[in-house]
């Protein structure tokens, strides 16, 4: 019995010294993140940006519902499909954070433009959901 209550007032200890995680900052820290992620696909272009905010085993989702596994290959990706006059832009409206705080998941609304031959813009716009996950102090999205 002695064995039993122990064990309970351990098990009460441990779960009551949980680490509490301060989920505003993180949410600061994503959205900092996002726009850094913004910045740079705006001036180093899309393949760089998708490239340095992955991490080594991101998925992303493109036409037709393709997967694209692991950061070399979303590197690949958007090598080939690169086009210099393209731009993308986009806010999240959401920001969520696990209680861990190790965790996060951002959506909102992107804008894609293009020109096209005549230098007429084109813009496709949408809903972008991204999961994100901190290492080393930083966020490396997962999903997107």
């Amino acid at each position: 019995m002695k064995k039993a209550f122990f064990l309970l007032i351990s098990i009460l200890l441990f779960a009551s010294c949980k680490p509490t995680i301060n989920t505003d900052t993180a949410r600061i820290e994503i959205l900092q993140t996002e726009k850094a992620f913004e910045k740079m696909a705006s001036e180093k272009g899309l393949a760089e940006a998708f490239y340095y905010f992955a991490d080594k085993n991101a998925v992303i989702s493109r036409g037709n519902d393709s997967l694209i596994i692991g950061k070399e290959n979303i590197r690949h990706y958007y090598d080939i499909n690169a086009n210099p006059n393209a731009k993308l832009s986009w806010t999240p409206d959401f920001i969520g954070v696990s209680d861990c705080g190790t965790l996060g998941y951002t959506y909102g609304k992107y804008v894609f433009s293009i020109q096209d031959t005549s230098g007429k813009s084109i813009e496709h716009s949408g809903i972008f959901h991204t999961v994100w996950k901190k290492q080393n102090k930083e966020w490396r999205y997962v999903w997107d």
